[in-house]
């Protein structure tokens, strides 16, 4: 079996980062369902062969949510984050090889930390954009981002109309500000340690204090 690794969710400020592995035998049937990295694919498009993928192939997949990120950031990176995951995911198939999209500007650097990580014997083939170059990250990626999508979908049930989650997202920061204001605290979907929010909190306390 091979399998291949990627995430969704790293950069965002709310929500969980999921990480998804996708594992075959059979790598003609990747090419029947026409994957490609999931960014280039519909919303509809994503589901539809998210349905076949966790029907026919191995998968596993792991969700860190904001509290879990904030809690150890104090004590490793961000990258060592997605790093654990990674390998987790890899660890729960026992592939003969592993394909990741490399989370470090040096992608060989990323497959020996993923290496010592495991438990089990496995190559390990990390690059940049692996999941425009391998169909087997691009379906763990296509994994991945549906399964986010849905996390975000009941995060938006709770609190209303949160955008994407990520930080260059408008309706994203506008819930965040208008959150701030109301309770004086993030929301515990938001992770507290990324900058975004630190900010936010920043401003509302000078805001405050020019009331006086």
């Amino acid at each position: 079996m091979i399998c291949g690794v990627d995430e969704a969710g790293k950069g965002a400020v709310l929500g969980p980062m999921v990480v998804a592995t996708a594992g075959i035998t059979d790598p003609g049937l990747l090419d029947s369902l026409g994957v490609r990295d999931s960014k280039k694919l519909t919303p509809r498009k994503r589901e539809e062969i998210y349905s076949v993928l966790i029907e026919d192939c191995a998968h596993h997949v792991v969700y860190i949510s904001p509290e879990e990120i904030d809690s150890v950031l104090s004590l490793i990176s961000m990258n060592m984050v997605v790093a654990q995951a990674h390998a987790a995911c890899v660890e729960a198939l026992h592939p003969i090889t592993a394909y990741l999209d490399a989370c470090d500007v040096n992608a060989a650097r990323y497959a020996r930390t993923i290496g010592a990580l495991l438990l089990h014997p496995c190559e390990i083939i990390a690059e940049h954009r692996a999941d425009s170059t391998y169909p087997i990250v691009a379906a763990a990626s296509i994994i991945a981002k549906v399964e986010r999508d849905r996390a975000i979908a009941d995060l938006a049930s709770e609190y209303g109309d949160i955008g994407s989650g990520y930080p260059s997202d408008t309706k994203t920061i506008r819930f965040l500000r208008q959150y701030i204001l109301e309770q004086g605290i993030s929301p515990p979907c938001a992770r507290k340690s990324w900058k975004t929010v630190s900010t936010l909190l920043s401003e509302l306390k000078q805001t405050s204090l020019s009331d006086f």
